[in-house]
């Protein structure tokens, strides 16, 4: 390895005591790890002599005397380590590394440790080693730079073709302000070795542009177009048996001829559906667009290719609008003109104006196309029923299906059981073994099994349920991997706002309490508690309600879970309620169907990207609607074409047909309009945008009535009694009384489109907004409805790691002169936070204030004006910087005031990071929580 001495000169290594480096960064350093060195050559990577080299700088600065200081010694071993995981976080696999980039990072260590004399000596010295190889190259005549050779797929060596190089880069930077293509070539040549593999030098311009993302988001799509490279070389070469490389230019030419070149291999291996091979391909092939292989991020083109292309063997041989095209085609197959469909829905989803869900996009078009999302299913009170109910899932799961369980008809702990005359266990040794299962089927590698359970709050078993997720206890009766969530009565948020008392039942002693809600609950429910007081009921317990909805938020606080959820709303406002009771959500909150012993509740989502339809002027309602209708039919087919693992599964959605259409991007659309997330003005946006999506949904689902007929179960629908989801509010205020604060404004024609809809409906229900967290990042948008997390920080996914950066304050930044390596260094100190950084003007900071520094009344406040609009829920997580007691019970009730579904996941900040955050200045007030709720809460005196 080169000498990477400081400012001293030369000393015998064993003149240093051997470096012990921890037990922890040893592990993280790949034993194939290597370093190129200046003059091309590889050699093997030595922490040693980092120390070496760090001591030897401290040495320059403090003398001689430091190599006996025990203080000194101890210092560079921390600093190695420091260079060790840096390096590491960046080849967490391997690979090779220049000596240029270990020396960077040297300085990097010292700098941020305050050495800065120590630093000065050591880039002095750099510097000076520099100029000295530099002069003996032209006194010699030889180029700094060696000839650089690379192996090709037959092990032969040849040059490395520097003109391809920079044909390519100079092709990824074209319509991009910012990249340097010289930069990224030189960064690139300078971590290359001689003999290097041909197929490696694709990665080192990637990782070149990777690089500097951080500076500017455009470097985001040069990496993505030289990873397409990539792409496209695996991929043709695999369709024609040898190494292949196309740029972009040609394969605008080449697009139609590979396409169906793809199509027929991917049948002939038993990857593709054979009707996929009769359509017109020729057709297809020339409507595909090329140049929107252009418009993928770095994340969003590397999550496709690791998780979504089709592949052989672990070859990828399909191409970003062959996918789209796939995808298109598959759910155009029932169509009656399907090349018009296809290349309809290809336009919508090429387009990122609308994307599908995973499943679908993992499914569609293959020989078992399992596109559907979620899956909810209730559990029966018998050792058969639990485990038939346990093996489905395990199927659901193995094809991609996220689910969602009901719980509460399994007896408690401590009831009867006939059979045997004893006495059970009761529903958590049962939880134990469908998280086991979720663990075990993993839906084929590409993403892990998951299930949430769910368990009403009236349930004997609650307080331990609301255990299932610690780390401490009897691991017998522990759930790690699983997903739990509470089903809360109306009746227990009454209870606790009125300080009373709340009985738990083991439900076999109260069986009908399951299937009610509204008033009909509390009647059963008051009736129950009344024989229990007679001595009528033996299995019982009376517990404050106060205390017991305490110990819901400590865990929640504490584990993340259970989420909060809420019975009576989902089920008062159930489109299809003359069917059956919603017994529980799925696995992300946002679906809330029936479910029964002879059905399992299924859900096909696809999300609008709301971020394409506005401009600095608000909504493109022509766009928003012909997106609407075009992804209404796609929902729709899917549930035909749609395979069910699970007889019961395929019964209840070909017989009621819900879709969930929702929204992603909802932040980027606030920044186009220049609306801080925690506004009031958001809240009216929330509102309007998606009455907007509920209005063209609705009314594109009772068009395709007309055109295919009504789903099977309209008749006695709220849909056919012309109560809409705006309607089904009345609803809930009749059972709920004074613990409802909705707003009840409009602005669309609902009159006109009630009347359609009493006509029939194709979907019982037709509105869902799920997270949205992969498909937003193949997009490029924000999550679903989500605040902007962080302005720049690192994603870690199934993928790896990814800086990210927000284009729009990178923007806004650039045009005022600030965007600088001072502000990118005050981004990364602070977390991604602009709050403290006193360049930032006002108005920039509240319009960049991200999720932990928005009041979380504003995300519930918009939540509740979009829950008007929709006849499920939404995946809503909440943000709370500084988590208390008293914050959680008064937010949470709020929640429920505002007549919310469901809630989603609890995010709170360690109280390390929250020390570097301030809250951000808020153009309005917060909005109020009810006195009725929470007469101590600060913000309602």
């Amino acid at each position: 390895m080169e000498s990477t001495t400081a400012a001293t000169g030369p000393m015998p290594a064993s003149n240093y005591p051997a470096l012990e480096l921890s037990s922890e960064v040893q592990a993280m350093i790949p034993e194939e790890l290597k370093v190129i060195r200046r003059n091309g050559k590889l050699t093997g990577f030595d922490p040693n002599k980092i120390r070496i080299a760090i001591t030897k700088a401290f040495l320059a600065v403090e003398g001689g005397q430091a190599a006996a200081s025990r203080r000194i010694h101890d210092t560079c071993a921390e600093l190695t380590e420091q260079v060790v995981r840096a390096l590491m976080r960046r080849l967490p696999a391997g690979g090779t590394v220049h000596i240029e980039d270990i020396q960077d990072q040297v300085e990097l260590a010292l700098m941020r440790g305050g050495f800065h004399k120590v630093a000065r000596a050591y880039v002095l010295y750099r510097e000076e080693r520099a100029r000295l190889r530099a002069e003996k190259a032209k006194a010699e005549n030889k180029p700094e730079a060696p000839q650089l050779h690379v192996t090709d797929e037959h092990g032969q060596r040849k040059p490395l073709d520097e003109g391809r190089m920079a044909r390519l880069v100079k092709e990824s930077c074209q319509g991009l302000e910012d990249p340097d293509p010289q930069w990224i070539l030189q960064e690139a040549k300078r971590n290359l070795y001689d003999g290097v593999p041909e197929n490696e030098v694709i990665d080192t311009l990637i990782m070149a542009a990777r690089l500097r993302i951080e500076q500017s988001p455009d470097y985001g799509y040069v990496a993505a177009r030289l990873l397409l490279d990539k792409i496209r070389s695996e991929a043709l070469g695999f369709l024609s048996g040898h190494f292949e490389t196309a740029t972009g230019a040609e394969m605008e030419e080449g697009y139609a001829d590979y396409f169906q070149r793809y199509i027929r291999r991917g049948i002939e291996l038993e990857l593709l559906d054979p009707v996929m091979g009769q359509y017109d391909l020729e057709q297809l092939g020339q409507a595909l667009k090329p140049e929107r292989d252009f418009q993928f991020t770095y994340l969003g083109l590397q999550t496709l290719y690791d998780r979504y292309f089709i592949h052989h063997d672990g070859t990828r041989f399909e191409l970003p609008q062959a996918f789209f095209m796939r995808v298109a085609m598959g759910l155009a197959k029932n169509e009656i003109d399907r090349e018009a469909r296809a290349i309809e829905f290809y336009e919508l989803i090429s387009s990122f104006d609308f994307m599908c869900s995973t499943p679908t996009l993992f499914n569609a078009g293959t020989l078992r196309p399992q596109l559907s999302s979620c899956y909810l299913t209730t559990i029966p009170d018998d050792l058969e029923g639990i485990f038939n109910g346990i093996k489905e899932d395990a199927m659901l799961s193995k094809y991609a299906g996220g689910l969602g369980n009901d719980w509460t008809r399994v007896r408690a702990m401590g009831a009867y059981i006939k059979g045997t005359n004893g006495k059970s266990q009761g529903v958590v040794p049962f939880m134990k073994v469908a998280n086991d299962t979720a663990v075990a089927v993993n839906q084929g590698g590409k993403r892990k099994g998951a299930i949430c359970a769910y368990l009403e709050t009236w349930h004997l078993d609650i307080e331990e349920f609301l255990e299932l997720r610690k780390n401490t206890g009897e691991e017998r009766r522990r759930t790690h991997d699983m997903n739990t969530a509470n089903w809360v009565p109306d009746l227990f948020m009454k209870r606790v706002a009125e300080e009373g008392e709340w009985t738990l039942f083991s439900p076999d002693e109260v069986p009908d309490l399951h299937d009610k809600y509204g008033q009909d609950f509390e009647r059963a429910y008051l009736a129950y508690e009344e024989k229990a007081a007679r001595g009528e009921i033996k299995l019982f317990k009376k517990v404050p309600a106060v205390q017991l909805w305490r110990k819901m938020l400590t865990m929640l606080f504490e584990t993340g879970h259970p989420w909060i959820t809420f019975k009576d709303p989902c089920n008062l406002r159930y489109t299809n309620q003359h069917v059956g009771v919603v017994h529980s959500s799925n696995l992300c909150s946002e679906i809330t169907l029936h479910t029964s012993d002879e059905e399992i509740a299924v859900c096909n989502l696809g999300s609008v990207n709301l971020a394409a339809h506005v401009t600095e002027d608000g909504l493109d309602m022509d766009k928003l609607q012909r997106t609407c209708r075009t992804a209404m039919r796609m929902l729709d087919n899917v549930i035909d074409i749609n395979y069910y693992s699970v007889p019961k599964a395929r019964r209840a959605n070909l017989r009621h047909r819900p879709v969930g259409l929702g929204l992603m991007g909802f932040q980027d659309a606030l920044y186009k309009q220049r609306i801080p997330y925690a506004s009031q003005e958001a809240v009216e946006f929330a509102d309007r945008s998606m009455e907007a999506i509920s209005y063209f949904a609705i009314e594109a689902s009772a068009a395709l009535a007309q055109e295919r007929g009504s789903y099977s179960s309209f008749q006695g629908s709220l849909w056919s009694q012309g109560i809409l989801p705006i309607d089904s509010i009345d609803l809930l205020q009749e059972a709920r009384g004074e613990y409802l604060d909705m707003d009840r404004s409009r602005t669309l024609d609902w009159d006109a489109l009630r009347e359609k809809v009493r006509q029939g409906m194709r979907n019982s229900n037709c509105l869902a907004i799920a997270p949205t967290a992969t498909i937003s990042n193949i997009c490029g948008v924000s999550q679903s409805i989500e605040p902007t997390y962080q302005n720049l920080y690192v994603k870690s996914n199934l993928s790896g790691e990814f800086t990210v950066v927000n284009p729009y304050l990178v923007a806004d930044l650039k045009s005022l002169g600030l965007w600088d390596e001072v502000m990118i260094a005050d981004l990364k100190y602070y977390d991604g936070s602009v709050q403290q950084i006193d360049r930032i003007p006002d108005e920039l900071k509240a319009l960049y204030a991200t999720a932990f520094e928005i009041d979380p009344r504003w995300l519930v406040e918009a939540a509740s004006r979009r829950q008007k609009w929709l006849d499920q829920s939404q995946s809503l997580n909440l943000y709370l910087a500084e988590p208390s007691g008293k914050k959680l019970d008064a937010l949470y009730k709020f929640a429920w005031l505002k007549g919310l579904k469901t809630t989603y996941y609890l995010r709170t900040l360690g109280a390390s990071r929250v020390e570097r955050h301030t809250a951000a200045p808020k153009p309005e007030e917060a909005p109020k929580v009810c006195s009725i709720l929470d007469p101590d809460c600060e913000a309602c005196q």
